[in-house]
């Protein structure tokens, strides 16, 4: 009867871990803690997950390298996030464990970080993309805009170089978050030809890669020649498509998001990638500062904004890729206007989900209607 019961509360226990996302200690994976440590970090993930090559893991590797400078490799973890549900009991996991500093890596938080804050004092947090007046709790918000603005600027170019008219935004969650990313890289686009057509679609997910590659899918097939991506792991399906496009003798292309995402639009044989560009977010960076910052007692519960004039975002524009000299040349342009306040990049999108045309059609009708 007692090996009975054992059993079942290993099997309980074991079911409430699954649920909340954790992980275990093993050699293979490389986010669970161990040992003594004089500081703590514990990461929580948005539902993309901590391998999605994009936001989440930007911030992970900022924690890395952290860790690998201070050599805290054992002293930090990350719990995922399935559902949105598991956001405050993976938040109180890391409270409970008295961990010292504990990520939040979306705007997704907000309303957990709200809930969980106060009732760990003497833990300190960092959320990503949205801002808190809470004593412990450090933000970090980024000019998505500007980077956009640049990547929408390499899309039309690029498309014009093609004979296209035609360019694509896949988004993830409709917020205001990611409608700053569409606005951006509408400006962009229009910056080149204001006549060019934008299709504007949302995946309502930021880990559902089957929809990223039916959505990529449509706009391809509807004559999109480049597809820039701010969905998470939404945006592997994308690349996924233009992968197998290519492999078949198309040209089409794709801009990664959050971090260079060349390598992973690798070709087979790993000598050309589909990825033209990618916007920079240097969520990386993000993590890292306050990390250190935290760790030699600094920490302060303040916000923190990574802007284009503070390296906090930008294009990819490393020569010998997909992008001609004459693309980088204007986009280096671009930047220099906006980081010396010639242009003044907007977050108010103006193609809404599931529509497409030009934004001056759009930007006139929404101007009519003011």
């Amino acid at each position: 009867m007692k090996n009975i019961l054992k059993f079942a509360l290993v099997a309980f226990l074991a079911i409430a871990l699954v649920g909340c996302g954790s992980n275990t200690p093993s050699e293979e994976d490389p986010g669970t803690a161990a040992g003594e440590c004089e500081f703590t970090v514990g990461l929580v993930t948005d539902t993309g997950g901590i391998d999605d090559r994009s936001f989440n893991q930007s911030a992970w590797e900022g924690l890395q390298k952290w860790a690998e400078e201070a050599g805290a490799e054992d002293c930090i973890s990350y719990l995922q996030s399935s559902a949105e549900t598991d956001y405050e009991p993976n938040l109180r996991q890391f409270g409970d464990d008295g961990t010292d500093l504990i990520v939040a890596v979306g705007y997704l938080f907000d309303e957990s970080i709200k809930t969980i804050a106060p009732d760990y004092p003497e833990s300190h947090f960092l959320v990503i993309d949205t801002t808190s007046d809470l004593d412990n709790v450090a933000s970090a918000v980024f000019a998505s805009e500007q980077g956009s603005f640049l990547v929408g600027v390499a899309a039309a170019l690029k498309a014009q170089e093609m004979g296209s008219d035609t360019v694509g935004f896949i988004g993830g969650m409709e917020s205001d978050l990611i409608m700053a990313f569409q606005a951006g890289y509408e400006q962009g686009v229009e910056a080149v030809d204001p006549n060019m057509t934008i299709y504007v679609d949302y995946a309502n997910s930021f880990d559902d890669v089957a929809i990223g590659q039916s959505l990529a899918q449509k706009q391809y097939d509807a004559g999109a020649s480049v597809i820039y991506h701010a969905a998470g792991n939404v945006g592997n399906g994308v690349i996924n498509e233009a992968q197998e496009r290519v492999g078949a003798g198309e040209e089409v292309w794709v801009i990664g998001v959050d971090r260079d995402q060349y390598e992973d639009g690798m070709l087979e044989g790993g000598e050309s990638s589909v990825i033209l560009t990618s916007m920079i977010k240097r969520v990386d960076t993000a993590t890292y500062t306050v990390a250190k910052a935290a760790a030699e007692g600094n920490f302060t519960a303040e916000i923190h904004t990574y802007n284009m004039a503070e390296d906090g975002v930008g294009a990819e524009t490393t020569e010998g890729r997909n992008l001609s000299a004459d693309i980088i040349e204007a986009i280096n342009g671009y930047r220099d206007q906006i980081v010396n306040g010639e242009i003044e990049v907007g977050t108010t999108r103006y193609i809404t989900n599931g529509e497409h045309g030009t934004v001056a059609e759009f930007r006139a009708l929404a101007e009519e209607a003011e």
